[in-house]
């Protein structure tokens, strides 16, 4: 193991908990020759239920073998939009059977006609939402499941979004890499989701002034 995964992991020791315990299982899989088949199922986990992000483990293995940054970003990115598609199901199927009921017949004030202006609404912005979620600190399977909850965005729509902005996070990371090698881990820990925040602030400025500047 590496000197600064064993520094990883003597950190997260110290204090364990569930979520410390998944970030290091996650993370010993780049010392097995399983490393690229449990990026994919990561990837696609996380779009859907999974706590830890990919990234953790895409880096991981870009650091060591540089030449393949890219390779591992293409896994991530297609495992993840699979991995949204299921999320969009997930949503679906409980909507229609469960929450949809629940929430009509248990929360206060709520009604169908409070309920289809909130999906009007999402649906209005759905494509940015799953766009700026796709590649922000957000939780990714929290959009994925809410789009499918009564069809609020397409499948197209959602899949779309997922390819630009899974696409946008993970090949960023992997050109950081390829181009700066392991001396580049220290920053994109540091600001990456930083960056990525910012960046979603200036794209939805961009749709604000595109949506309500005078044509």
């Amino acid at each position: 193991m590496s000197e600064s995964a064993s520094a990883d992991v003597a950190a997260v020791t110290k204090r364990p908990n569930i979520i410390k315990r998944l970030y290091l299982w996650v993370l010993h899989w780049a010392e097995t020759p399983y490393g690229t088949p449990a990026l994919f199922v990561l990837s696609f986990a996380e779009s859907s239920f999974f706590p830890i992000p990919p990234d953790v483990l895409q880096i991981a293995l870009s650091i060591s073998k540089p030449k393949r940054s890219f390779y591992y970003a293409a896994v991530s990115m297609v495992a993840s939009v699979l991995g949204a598609i299921l999320g969009w199901y997930i949503g679906y199927a409980l909507w229609a059977g469960f929450l949809e009921s629940f929430f009509l017949d248990y929360v206060p004030g709520v009604n169908r006609e409070s309920i289809a202006l909130v999906q009007g609404k999402y649906a209005e912005w759905g494509f940015l939402a799953i766009l700026v979620a796709a590649f922000t600190p957000i939780p990714y399977k929290v959009f994925t499941i809410t789009a499918g909850m009564g069809a609020t965005i397409s499948l197209p729509v959602l899949i779309g979004a997922s390819v630009l902005g899974r696409s946008a996070r993970f090949f960023t990371v992997a050109t950081c890499i390829f181009f700066f090698g392991p001396t580049v881990k220290h920053y994109i820990d540091k600001y990456f989701d930083w960056a990525m925040i910012l960046f979603a602030v200036l794209l939805i400025g961009g749709f604000l002034l595109i949506k309500f500047i005078p044509h």
